[in-house]
């Protein structure tokens, strides 16, 4: 009996994380889980669990493009996706792998900066060539409140300034701007997708957890995903946005620190062994 078949080709440009909620390893398992095929690039190899990073191995930076472009040249891609970039110089050398894709795959940028135990995940350098190199390449980034203050260099405390921000990103040239507001109070969770033709909210009930490990990852890949399978960019956020929701509702709670996210609740269920 045929099995399904992978749609959506999926380049990720990210770090590996050892504990497999966030990363390379989250975003496999996300894009996986929605029917996609997923290809990576990894920038970084980080010693990390639940608790935190204790270490990071840059991969160098002609590994980095050169695995790129091995998978462009003779799989290709329907979107890419990018996240950890530690270093100006890294993002400079994908900007240029990426310019030499004759493709048309859509870019979502994952501006990740910080690790949910503290850890700086991107050099202060590197941040003016993220907006100079990726942000006018990328069809959405997805920032969220932190790293779009950064990017911004506006404070952000209400879904008007989330929007006010995601406006300034798309000024400097992305198609679109996700301005993500977990870290604002409040029972719902407020996201707000920017575009040249306005900003629209998309929200959800507040799960009071630690399990949300990853989430940014995993949000941006199953983004990427969906807009691989030929799905709208309004679409593909929504969806995105619910198999996140659930993944974070269904969590399985390992670790000690801050626990992974569930990314495999939509595949089918399997009874254990007698």
């Amino acid at each position: 009996m045929s099995g399904r078949v992978a749609k959506g080709r999926v380049l990720i440009v990210a770090g590996s994380d050892s504990g497999g909620g966030a990363g390379i390893q989250a975003d496999i398992k996300t894009c996986t889980a929605l029917g996609g095929f997923a290809m990576t690039a990894v920038t970084a190899v980080t010693v990390q669990n639940t608790q935190g990073v204790s270490g990071i191995h840059e991969v160098p930076t002609d590994i980095v493009s050169g695995q790129m472009r091995a998978v462009l040249e003779d799989l290709g891609a329907d979107a890419v996706k990018t996240g950890m970039l530690h270093s100006a110089e890294i993002i400079e050398n994908i900007a240029a792998a990426l310019d030499t894709f004759k493709g048309r795959a859509p870019l979502v940028v994952d501006p990740v900066m910080v690790a949910k135990g503290g850890a700086r995940l991107l050099e202060q350098s590197a941040v003016d060539a993220l907006k100079a190199e990726l942000l006018p390449r990328a069809a959405l980034v997805t920032p969220n409140i932190p790293e779009a203050e950064v990017l911004t260099g506006l404070t952000i405390e209400t879904p008007d300034h989330q929007a006010e921000a995601g406006g300034k990103i798309v000024a400097m040239g992305a198609g679109a701007a996700l301005i993500k507001g977990g870290h604002l109070l409040g029972a719902q969770v407020t996201d707000v997708l920017v575009t040249k033709e306005g900003a629209e909210t998309f929200t959800s009930p507040r799960i009071d957890t630690e399990n949300t490990h990853g989430t940014g990852c995993t949000l941006a890949t199953a983004i990427a995903t969906h807009l691989a399978q030929g799905r709208s960019l309004r679409e593909a956020v929504a969806q995105a946005q619910a198999y996140v929701y659930e993944a974070i509702r269904t969590a399985p709670g390992f670790g000690k620190g801050h626990g992974p996210l569930n990314h495999v609740h939509t595949l089918p269920a399997t009874e254990p062994d007698e």
